[in-house]
C-alpha cells in the first residue's frame, strides 16, 4: 500500500512573479492602432419582419422537422436575410441580425460602411504583402543574376590565362 506524506515545501513560489508574467511586452514593431470602426447602426424592430422556417440541407430529420431557421426582412429596404448556421433558432435570429445590419448599412452608406471599411483594409494588406513578395524575389534574381555574371566572367578570365601558359609553353619549346 502506498502512502502519501504532506507536502512540506515552500508554501509560496521562490521565483518572483514579475519575472514569470512580464508586465509588458517587448516587440520590434510599433504598436500602431487601426482607424476605428464605425460603430454599428440599430436597427428598429418594428422595421423587421421576423419569421421561422424549416431548415434544408445536411444535418437530416433535426434540421428538416423544427423551424430553426431564421428569416429576417427589413420593410424600408425590402433586404431579407435567411440563416440557418446553427440548430439554435435563437442562435440563428442573433446571427440574422447583425448580417441584416451589416447588409442595411452597406445599403445606406456605401463605401463608408463596416464592411466596405474592412474589405478595403484587407485589399491594402493584401497589395503590401505581393508587393513585399516581388521585391524580395526580384531581389533574389538580381544577386543570381550578378553571381552567375561573376562566374562567367571568372572563367573567361581562367580561360585566357590557360591560353596564355600554353602560349609560353610553345613558343619556349
Amino acid at each position: 500500500m502506498l502512502r502519501l506524506r504532506p507536502w512540506t515545501g515552500p508554501l509560496k513560489p521562490t521565483i518572483p512573479l514579475s519575472i514569470l508574467i512580464p508586465s509588458r511586452t517587448f516587440t520590434q514593431t510599433p504598436s500602431v492602432s487601426a482607424k476605428p470602426l464605425p460603430a454599428r447602426i440599430k436597427l428598429n424592430d418594428a422595421d423587421l419582419t421576423v419569421s421561422y422556417l424549416k431548415g434544408t440541407g445536411p444535418g437530416g430529420q433535426k434540421i428538416n422537422k423544427t423551424n430553426s431557421a431564421c428569416q429576417i426582412t427589413h420593410k424600408p429596404t425590402g433586404i431579407v436575410i435567411k440563416c440557418q448556421e446553427t440548430r439554435s433558432r435563437s442562435q440563428n435570429e442573433k446571427i440574422a441580425r447583425s448580417l441584416l445590419a451589416d447588409r442595411v448599412e452597406a445599403h445606406l452608406k456605401g463605401d463608408q460602411s463596416r464592411v466596405a471599411l474592412k474589405a478595403e483594409a484587407a485589399r491594402k494588406k493584401k497589395a503590401s504583402k505581393v508587393k513585399k513578395a516581388k521585391r524580395k524575389y526580384r531581389a533574389l534574381e538580381e544577386a543570381e543574376e550578378a553571381q552567375e555574371a561573376e562566374e562567367e566572367r571568372g572563367e573567361s578570365e581562367g580561360d585566357k590565362e590557360v591560353v596564355e601558359e600554353l602560349s609560353k609553353g610553345s613558343s619556349g619549346a
